[in-house]
């Protein structure tokens, strides 16, 4: 490609020659002689192999393509020698800055990202290889603010303070522009984990943790379990909690009755000497702190209520509650039967409430049974759903005990043992499918019948199910009724549906009503089954003013109606001698060329060119397309003023409005002939009418 007029040698003698060349277009220089001695031209300096000067016709020109990534300016001097090898004019200097293009794809350093970051402080950041783009954070989850911003070098900030206890970790993602807005990458992975600090103090499990103790305690007996919390990241010293009793009212008899664990907290009884006629209260404080840096402390309150002997056995009213029937559907936590035992001892006390357990009878854990703290009543719940045709009975034992442990000699027996027998009912049930989720892949170009998966439902009562499709948009899809397999049915296109989510409909074959519904998730891989085209911005013709000064050129884009594999498209002309003698095709990236005219010998009119695309797919395709070239008389802004002819067979938009009015002017003129023609003869006639009337009363006035 020229790249401007042939240039003079003693235009060098001033300054240096600077020269700017597009990284991907192989330029060419002309430089004259003005002594005539000299014979040859020659070039030295940073070639690279890649520069070279034609000698005798001092051409400059590029072997190979520039690239602006490796090297930006390339310094040449240029001299021409006699004959006898002699410098005869220069050297000169010439510097050649190359300029870049888009022609890079940002490409991450990493697949994944993951920072760590304390309130206020940086994370980490990203680092692209090109600085032709814009960067964008995209959030993966429905965050309700996502505190980060990333900077135009790929540095991501915090921009508000972060709290680990709300949210431990943020995934999102970082994705790479254009500057017109086109994405350049698949977007990166971005995880930070927030750092802890130690910002939450140890919570107290209450504000007043109840504990009991008979009298007659054991020394050494552990009285109670004290727990507290700390919100501060699980498994770090910032949540890891020490224990310490600080004070004991009343101290009677002894100051030191109870011994608290540093560690576990666990609370025990050390020294005899309870005696609930003096004490039935005490009061205990309790530090906790944990082990960051500084420790935060908290100061909880225990109560330690001294209680009566446990040495009564709970004792039920009824030791068999008979049978009950309910159906297999009934709710959760529904309350199938009421139960009651009594305890005679210390009321409101671990010596007298009433634990109720199943002993027997209950292997699946289908039931539980609740007690009311005041009354000691029970309530036997349904924990699991029931299954008419797994069990259809169950026979419960039940036991009822206290928290408190029963005095030496004092057992339970047979009085806190009840039944009750559970019968289950057969209800009719919907077929259910084996999983909540149907997925399958296959390519756009499958044939039609192929099966592409299958889908299985079960019916408890173990009636035949019928399978049926719903939402099938584009009937692309059929299933068998019987066996769930699904088969492809129509031809199917991506470009149209890449992912396509249908409906399976399972019912019971004797009663239709009786059905169950799951999704079916169709993914359609890509295939290379559309041929390459101009992108749709070049469908207009790009003008030049007439005459030529100077062969132009023109860049095109190629754009590809399937799904994008990176892949660099082939420029190239047909092998036919008009094209190639007017013109010629060089391609820029992977997706432009340019088109340049080889004189400018060209007429007044549009031309349409023909360029072959192809996009290197599998299988490749290519496509002749017509690249529009318009040729006009300019106004003096280098405008066209007027359009050439179209060498199309097609009329202009002018044009075709200048025959709609003419066309409209015409039948008007006809339509007004006829007016005017039909009013005439109606005069003529009325004038005859009045000769001809026999007496004025037969003429009647218009």
């Amino acid at each position: 490609m020229w790249m401007g007029q042939p240039i003079p040698m003693e235009h060098l003698e001033k300054k240096m020659f600077i020269v700017f060349i597009y990284g991907e277009l192989c330029s060419f220089y002309q430089f004259v002689v003005k002594k005539p001695k000299s014979v040859k031209f020659e070039l030295s300096g940073e070639t690279d192999g890649i520069f070279e000067l034609l000698p005798t016709e001092g051409k400059l020109q590029t072997r190979s393509s520039l690239d602006w990534e490796k090297k930006k300016e390339h310094r040449l001097q240029i001299k021409t020698v006699n004959s006898d090898g002699q410098t005869e004019e220069g050297p000169f200097n010439i510097l050649i800055i190359v300029e870049d293009i888009n022609d890079q794809r940002p490409v991450f350093n990493q697949s994944e990202y993951v920072g760590q970051v304390r309130e206020k402080y940086r994370p980490d950041n990203v680092r692209w290889n090109d600085d032709d783009v814009l960067y964008v954070l995209s959030q993966r989850d429905k965050y309700l603010r996502l505190p980060f911003t990333i900077s135009e070098n790929g540095d991501i900030y915090v921009v508000e303070q972060l709290d680990r206890e709300e949210r431990s970790e943020y995934i999102f993602y970082a994705v790479a522009k254009s500057r017109n807005g086109l994405f350049m990458a698949w977007p990166l992975t971005i995880v930070v984990n927030v750092l802890d600090i130690n910002d939450n103090s140890p919570v107290c499990p209450a504000n007043i943790t109840a504990f009991e103790v008979q009298e007659n305690e054991n020394i050494g007996s552990t009285i109670g379990e004290f727990r507290a919390t700390d919100n501060d990241q699980e498994g770090t010293y910032n949540s890891q909690l020490k224990y310490r009793l600080v004070e004991q009212t009343p101290t009677i008899p002894s100051k030191d009755m109870f011994l608290l664990n540093e560690y576990t907290g666990d609370l025990q009884l050390i020294k005899g000497g309870l005696n609930i006629k003096e004490v039935n209260q005490y009061l205990l404080k309790v530090e906790v702190s944990d082990n960051g840096k500084p420790a935060l402390k908290t100061v909880c309150q225990v109560m330690v209520n001294v209680i009566d002997i446990n040495d009564n056995i709970p004792i039920f009213e009824r030791s068999d509650y008979g049978n009950l029937t309910i159906p297999e559907d009934t709710a959760l936590n529904r309350v199938v039967i009421e139960i009651q035992a009594t305890d005679s001892d210390q009321p409101l006390t671990g010596s007298s409430f009433i634990i109720y357990q199943i002993m027997e009878g209950d292997p699946h854990k289908m039931f539980s049974i609740d007690t009311d703290k005041l009354t000691n009543r029970g309530y036997v719940k349904i924990l699991k759903t029931l299954d008419y045709e797994s069990i259809r009975e169950h026979r419960l034992v039940i036991q009822a005990t206290n928290p408190e442990p029963l005095i030496t000699g004092i057992n339970y027996n047979d009085s806190s043992v009840t039944k009750v027998t559970i019968f289950v009912t057969n209800v009719d049930e919907r077929p259910y499918f084996t999983q909540t989720l149907y997925q399958a892949q296959c390519n756009e170009d499958v044939a039609i019948g192929t099966k592409i998966g299958t889908v299985e439902a079960i019916d408890p009562e173990g009636d035949k199910i019928r399978f049926a499709l719903q939402e099938d948009k584009w009937n692309w899809l059929r299933i068998n009724e019987t066996s769930g397999e699904i088969f492809t049915n129509n031809v199917i296109d991506r470009e149209k549906e890449g992912y396509y989510p249908v409906q399976i409909i399972a019912s019971e074959m004797n009663n239709p009503h009786m059905s169950s519904l799951v999704l079916f998730h169709l993914y359609l891989k890509d295939v290379n089954d559309n041929p390459p085209r101009l992108a749709d911005r070049h469908f207009k013709a790009g003008s030049f003013c007439y005459p030529l000064t100077k062969p132009g050129s023109l860049v095109i884009e190629a754009t590809d109606d399937d799904l994008q594999h990176l892949r660099p498209f082939g420029f190239k002309l047909p092998d036919d001698e008009n094209t190639l003698k007017d013109w010629e095709i060089k391609r820029i990236n992977g997706t432009h060329a340019t088109l340049s005219m080889k004189h400018t010998r060209f007429e007044m009119r549009s031309y349409n060119v023909p360029v072959i695309i192809n996009d290197q797919g599998e299988p490749p395709l290519e496509a002749t397309v017509k690249v529009p070239v318009l040729f006009c008389s300019c106004s003096s802004n280098n405008k066209c003023d007027t359009l050439a002819v179209q060498d199309s067979g097609f009329p202009s938009i002018g044009m075709a409005l200048g025959i709609l009015f003419g066309t409209l002017a015409v039948i008007g003129i006809i339509i007004a002939a006829v007016f005017i023609s039909i009013n005439q003869k109606k005069k003529k006639q009325i004038k005859a009418d009045e000769a001809d009337a026999r007496s004025p009363v037969e003429i009647t006035p218009l």
